[in-house]
């Protein structure tokens, strides 16, 4: 597999993570995240780290952005990829009422690209100033 290869399939299984948070679809953000992910952010002044589990029990109980018909801001800001079975992406992803820069390390596990752990930070959306959309949701 060439290098853009590589990249192409880092960004397609992403898919999962961008339209699994804006549709709700634990069932997408399944086959992105690895079971064993942990979810990690300071934004609050001290550690909070969240099991997977834990996630997807709140993204199942909220309301979704696509039910609400929000603009989407899905951007693969940057994918660096070390080897063929590891990659650390940047990208950016708004939830209302926030906006996230968040940090994924992915490794290629079983033949698919999954997310071990998540480093996240976020600011309210009207104060993010996202580029545009980058990604239509899927058909």
């Amino acid at each position: 597999m060439t290098l853009n290869q590589d990249y192409q399939e880092i960004a397609a299984a992403l898919g999962n993570y961008f339209d699994g948070f804006y549709d709700g679809d634990v069932g997408k953000l399944r086959k992105i995240f690895h079971p064993n992910c942990h979810l990690y952010t300071a934004t609050t002044g001290s550690l909070a780290d969240a099991d997977i589990e834990t996630i997807y029990g709140r993204v199942s109980d909220r309301e979704n952005p696509g039910d609400r018909n929000d603009p989407r801001f899905d951007q693969i800001v940057t994918i660096d990829k070390s080897g063929p079975e590891i990659a650390f992406v940047k990208l950016h992803i708004a939830v209302a009422p926030n906006y996230f820069t968040d940090y994924l390390t992915l490794l290629k596990l079983d033949g698919r690209w999954q997310i071990i752990t998540k480093t996240y930070t976020g600011i309210p959306l009207d104060e993010a100033k996202p580029i545009s959309v980058v990604r239509e949701a899927a058909e």
